[in-house]
C-alpha cells in the first residue's frame, strides 16, 4: 500500500515557490484529506509519507525554512500529552496542533466556567459548563485534521497517571495546582519521558524542563510535602497575555527536545516580569 500512496501523493504534488522564490513540492489540504478517506489511514499517514519524499504538505510550508522535512516528519510522528486544558493548556494545544504534532493527548476533567473567559482561548460564552477536553478536541479538528487526537475528561489523581501519560515523548504541564504538578512530575520520571512545566501568576511566569533523572520541581517550590495548593496565581491572578507568552515557551521547548534543536531549559528555570519587561534564565 506504501507504494500506492507515494504515487498517488506524487501525482497530486505541485511545483511551488517560498516566499524567497527558492522552489519546493507542495500538497494541499485538499489532497491530503482525499487521500486519507482514498485509502482509509489518518491524514498524519499521509503527510509522513509526504514528507519522506521531501514533498511539503502545504499547511506547514511557512515552518519549512527553519525545519527541515525530516523535523516536520519527527514532529508528525511524535506524540506529546497536555495535562490541564485552561489558559496554558488551550494555547499550547492551539501552537501544538498548528505546528504538527501527529498525535495530542489531552487531559482536564474541568468544565468552563465565567471566568475562564478573560484568558482561556478555548473558552467562548456558549462552551460555559461544557468539557474543556471536548472543546480542545473540537478545536484541534477544526485546524488540522491529520492530528491524531485522544482526550481524557478526568482529573490526575495517584491511581491513573501513569496510564493517562504512558507514550509520550514529551508531557506538558499546563496545571494550575502545586500538588497536582508534583504528581504529574513524579508519573513522568516514572514512565520516563520529559516534562515541560510553566506558571503563571498575574504578569509573571515562568517555564523549565524536566527529565526523568532531574531533581524538577523541588529546586523551584522546596519539598512536596511543604507546599501549598494554590501558588502566587491565587494572589495575583492571570492576565491573558502571560498565558500567551508562557505557553509559547512551552511549546518553543516541547519542539527542542523532539528536534534535539536548541538549548532546552533543563536545570533552568526562565522567569519573565512583564511590569517591567525583563526575562531572566537562573541555574537551577
Amino acid at each position: 500500500m506504501r507504494a500506492d500512496i507515494i504515487n498517488k501523493i506524487k501525482k497530486v504534488s505541485i511545483p511551488k515557490k517560498f516566499p524567497d522564490n527558492t522552489l519546493y513540492t507542495s500538497i494541499s489540504v485538499e489532497h491530503v484529506a482525499g487521500l486519507t478517506k482514498f485509502f482509509e489511514v489518518s491524514g498524519r499517514h499521509i503527510e509522513i509519507a509526504a514528507l519522506e519524499e521531501s514533498i511539503v504538505p502545504e499547511r506547514y510550508s511557512r515552518n519549512m525554512k527553519a525545519f527541515s522535512t525530516n523535523d516536520q516528519a519527527t514532529l508528525l510522528k511524535s506524540r506529546v500529552s497536555i495535562v490541564g486544558l485552561g489558559g496554558l493548556g488551550g494555547a499550547v494545544t492551539e501552537i501544538l496542533a498548528r505546528i504538527g504534532i501527529g498525535a495530542l493527548n489531552l487531559i482536564d476533567g474541568e468544565t468552563f466556567e465565567d471566568c475562564n473567559l478573560n484568558r482561556q482561548f478555548l473558552c467562548t460564552h456558549h462552551l460555559l459548563a461544557k468539557s474543556k477536553a471536548e472543546a480542545a478536541v473540537k478545536r484541534v479538528n477544526e485546524i488540522n485534521s491529520s492530528i491524531v487526537v485522544q482526550e481524557h475528561y478526568e482529573f490526575l489523581d495517584e491511581k491513573n497517571t501513569d496510564g493517562l501519560i504512558d507514550n509520550s515523548d514529551v508531557i506538558v504541564d499546563c496545571l494550575d495546582n502545586l500538588k497536582t504538578r508534583f504528581l504529574l512530575e513524579h508519573a513522568s520520571k516514572k514512565v520516563g519521558s520529559p516534562l515541560v512545566s510553566a506558571a503563571v501568576a498575574g504578569a509573571f511566569g515562568h517555564v523549565t524542563s524536566i527529565f526523568p533523572e532531574d531533581r524538577g520541581l523541588k529546586l523551584i517550590y522546596g519539598e512536596s510535602d511543604n507546599i501549598t495548593q494554590k501558588g502566587a496565581e491565587a494572589s495575583l491572578g492571570c492576565l491573558p497575555y502571560t498565558v500567551m507568552l508562557l505557553a509559547s515557551l512551552e511549546t518553543s521547548e516541547v519542539v527542542k527536545i523532539l528536534l534535539s534543536k536548541g538549548s532546552v531549559l533543563r536545570n533552568k528555570l526562565l522567569v519573565t516580569d512583564l511590569m517591567d519587561n525583563r526575562l531572566e534564565v537562573l541555574d537551577l
